[in-house]
């Protein structure tokens, strides 16, 4: 059986969520399957596993309507992709399309890094949901990564697919920290500057935290930076990083009180999972998916208050109690796995071919 993943989503110089999903996918499954990849720039191989590949068509291109053309002659039993836009008008081949979630639905504002006529699509298309059906019941089997997205695809009805969880992971190979090794006084915040991220609570919940310092790593756009700073209270510390490598990701966490996310709505969650990898404990606005994740591991706050958020740092000052967390972190991220996602994969995959041969859809 052979599987072709959609790696077009890969980012050119550092892994946004998604391009990291699809990357580690790739290098899990190649590991059990034969497995090849699409990608539409060169430059995507350096964040890639070293498996086959074809150059093909950017996904945002007009030319995606018509990707089977260029797919069919690949022999693929099973294309996977790790978006649900992939264009599939004849193809000749099984189909796994991904949904990660319905951020988007709820609060409408597209991607900055989107050009500006799929900006205005973006809006458009989350206006209703028969959008997303037309996709979705393009698949043969649809793909999800928690079964919080799940539940929600079933309530709105979103496809009358099977849907499939083909979970996300940490990295494999981290070594966790020595909770006998205590942490410094850092809090630590990975994620977009996003509204919805509502990074505005983690800043005025400084106000009450004045030996601590927050830490936003993720990369940010002068102006969004500027309408942030604004909001430090006086005496709070908090270090924009406008983006860090990997390693001083790790470095960073390894050393931290807690990695802070006060997120209102996600998909997933995966630098909660990459901090409890690394025994650093997690304090967590109180949602669902975050529930999911985190489990009995985590510390969940209402993500209006910044008091509330104080507290809970507070909390994690006693340090057999942060030591306790930072084990228990360590072991609910050992639940979730690349190996565990690249068997159900190929499980879907499996379950496709044999329904096609038999002139069925997948169960």
């Amino acid at each position: 059986m052979k599987i072709v993943i959609d790696a077009r989503f890969t980012r050119n110089d550092h892994h946004d969520g998604i391009s990291r999903y699809g990357a580690s996918l790739i290098a899990a499954t190649a590991g059990i399957a034969d497995v090849s990849m699409l990608i539409s720039d060169r430059r995507q191989l350096a964040l890639l596993p070293d498996v086959p590949y074809t150059l093909i068509n950017s996904p945002l291109s007009p030319a995606e309507l018509f990707v089977a053309r260029r797919i069919n002659p690949l022999g693929a039993d099973v294309v996977v992709c790790p978006m649900q836009t992939m264009g599939s008008w004849g193809r000749k081949y099984g189909l796994v399309l991904t949904l990660h979630d319905l951020i988007y639905y709820e609060h409408p504002a597209p991607p900055g890094f989107l050009p500006a006529p799929v900006r205005v699509l973006w809006r458009l298309y989350h206006k209703a949901f028969w959008p997303q059906r037309l996709l979705l019941n393009r698949a043969d089997i649809v793909a999800t990564i928690s079964s919080t997205t799940e539940a929600l695809m079933a309530k709105y009805r979103l496809t009358s697919r099977p849907v499939r969880i083909i979970g996300n992971a940490p990295q494999p190979a981290q070594e966790p920290r020595n909770p006998a090794d205590g942490s410094d006084h850092t809090l630590v915040y990975m994620g977009s500057f996003m509204p919805y991220k509502n990074v505005e609570t983690l800043i005025a919940g400084m106000a009450g935290l004045p030996d601590f310092t927050l830490h936003l790593l993720s990369r940010v756009t002068p102006e969004r930076r500027a309408e942030l700073e604004i909001m430090v209270p006086a005496g709070a510390k908090v270090v924009f990083h406008n983006g860090v490598t990997d390693d001083e990701y790790a470095v960073l966490l390894k050393r931290a009180t807690a990695l802070v996310s006060l997120s209102r709505a996600e998909g997933y969650g995966l630098p909660l999972v990459e901090a409890m990898s690394l025994g650093t404990p997690v304090i967590a606005s109180d949602i669902p998916i975050f529930r999911e994740v985190g489990g009995d591991a985590a510390s969940y706050v209402d993500p209006d208050s910044p008091a509330a958020f104080g507290a809970a740092v507070a909390k994690l000052g006693d340090g057999e109690h942060w030591q306790d967390v930072s084990r228990r972190s360590v072991a609910r991220a050992g639940e979730f796995s690349w190996e565990d996602s690249a068997r159900q994969l190929v499980d879907a995959a499996h379950d496709i071919v044999t329904a096609r041969s038999r002139g069925k859809r997948p169960q």
